[in-house]
């Protein structure tokens, strides 16, 4: 034996990896890539690299959600949904769902049917109605029990404005909390969102097991806002969520 002979180096230590590789996306969807490393450095920066989730996106379709359908505020946030699912979720596919009064639609976006998609789906939804947040809630419950999915679901539900219904809103979150859902509100627009400020706050154990959402304002012009900004927002609670549901025996693990 060479005793003399340095010890081999150590292997660099490798991060956790995201639920579709780099090299895939870049392949199926080149346009993503950039988001698609923004949302991985987010996602270590909040100790949540490796983390699986399916992610759903909500979006609102009431009157006042017009002008950023046609900004193309709403298909950016769709992009930046999908990157996020890309390091999420492995099936690479994100269900949408479109509310307004009811639920107006439901589609898929995925790595390879994302580009100009939102738009055409709108338009073809017909007309814009008032804002009935707990149907969206109860339909993607319906859709994330219906998948038998093992993973918690990360919802991205994107709205404007308050609920015309807020009793049935609080209801449906409260009762959702004992599910492995979490629930990222994003506000376009002015409003003060006093609503959804109050449903972030939501008294713990008072009126639901775990705090199971977050909410952030985007404001005027969301397309403004960094991608890296908004992913630090949209996963600032979902870890601490994470660790509350196992704790109370939500998730496994």
């Amino acid at each position: 034996m060479d005793y003399h002979k340095r010890p081999e180096a150590s292997a660099p230590a490798i991060g956790p990896a995201p639920a579709i590789s780099l090299e895939k996306v870049a392949a199926q969807a080149p346009g993503l890539v950039s988001l698609y490393k923004t949302v991985a450095v987010s996602l270590a920066k909040h100790a949540a690299g490796g983390q699986r989730a399916a992610v759903y996106l909500v979006l609102d379709r009431s009157g006042s959600m017009r002008r950023y359908y046609r900004n193309g505020s709403v298909q950016h946030l769709a992009e930046q949904t999908l990157a996020l699912a890309a390091n999420l979720d492995d099936d690479g596919v994100v269900p949408v769902i479109f509310f307004s009064t009811d639920i107006d639609g439901t589609a898929e976006i995925s790595l390879d049917a994302y580009q100009d998609r939102i738009n055409p789906l709108h338009d073809s939804l017909g007309r814009m109605g008032r804002t009935n947040y707990h149907v969206a809630m109860q339909a993607v419950i319906d859709h994330y029990q219906a998948s038998g999915a093992d993973d918690p679901a990360f919802v991205v539900f994107q709205t404007d404005g308050s609920p015309t219904s807020k009793t049935a809103t609080e209801h449906v979150l409260c009762t959702a909390a004992r599910l492995p859902i979490f629930w990222q509100f994003i506000g376009f627009g002015d409003d003060e969102f006093r609503f959804l400020r109050k449903l972030d706050d939501l008294p713990v154990p008072d009126r639901r097991i775990v705090d199971n959402a977050g909410f952030f304002a985007a404001g005027p012009k969301p397309k403004s806002l960094s991608d890296a900004a908004l992913y630090d927002q949209l996963l600032q609670e979902f870890p601490l969520w994470l660790d509350s549901a196992r704790s109370a025996g939500i998730l496994k693990g």
